[in-house]
């Protein structure tokens, strides 16, 4: 039993343990779904949209050759630059108080002389006249406050990975910025139409259905702040 305990907690340390003096890798990108969309294939183009135009002309067919041609993210594996400039701020109070109080009484005075007959039955300074009397009280009083301010200001490069049917556009996007020992990640993903991108090709935060934005990091800093996993282990079991 004590072996089996102890093989448990190596086997947890060792993943930590080959860090030990070491800064935090990068995670790869290859797998990644950014990596299958811009090695992918890209789909066939109209022939009428690649037909073949004078060299010496400014205007192309093409829209990603033309001088004036529309440079927005719209096909897998085209980047596009999401800004996330949150800036919120909540503050919510709310105070209840509530009583209630209550007195009832029921008794039979005359009944054809039967409570006459029974308080005869009756224990000494007990009577039918007031045979039940209830009373009863509760308050209540609840005060509850909440108060959140919030402040981002990022960019990242997102790349298409997906063209759904009804043309809007699944971007993910990853960045990794590692300074000595200490790795920052910013994760970014959703659900993007392509008319809400604009022409300098950037979405704000607020345009993206379904956005999954992620900002933090990990390294010695990171593992410093965070309590041990047996602390956490005991402060879920514990039931005190």
């Amino acid at each position: 039993m004590r072996a089996s305990i102890l093989l448990m907690i190596l086997a947890a340390g060792c993943g930590r343990l080959n860090e030990v003096g070491r800064a935090p890798g990068f995670s790869p990108l290859e797998g990644s779904p950014q990596h299958y969309a811009m090695y992918a294939a890209p789909f066939p183009e109209n022939a009428e949209r690649t037909a073949p135009t004078d060299a010496a002309s400014l205007w192309t067919a093409s829209t990603r050759a033309s001088l004036f041609g529309d440079r927005r993210a719209a096909r897998r594996g085209d980047i596009l630059t999401v800004v996330i400039e949150i800036d919120d701020k909540a503050e919510i109070s709310n105070a209840s108080d509530r009583s209630r109080s209550s007195d009832s009484s029921m008794g039979i005075p005359q009944l054809f002389g039967i409570p006459q007959r029974l308080d005869r039955k009756l224990p000494e300074g007990a009577s039918m006249a007031e045979a039940v009397k209830t009373q009863s009280a509760s308050s209540f009083a609840g005060d509850g406050s909440v108060a959140r301010k919030e402040k981002l200001a990022l960019r990242v490069a997102a790349t298409v990975v997906e063209e759904l049917p009804n043309g809007v556009l699944r971007i993910e996007g990853q960045q990794e910025v590692r300074v000595n020992y200490e790795l920052r990640e910013l994760v970014v993903a959703g659900y993007v139409r392509p008319g809400d991108i604009s022409r300098q090709n950037e979405i704000t935060y607020d345009k993206i259905a379904g956005a999954r934005i992620s900002y933090g990091g990990r390294g010695q800093i990171s593992d410093v702040q965070q309590p041990r996993w047996g602390q956490q282990i005991t402060d879920l079991v514990l039931p005190f």
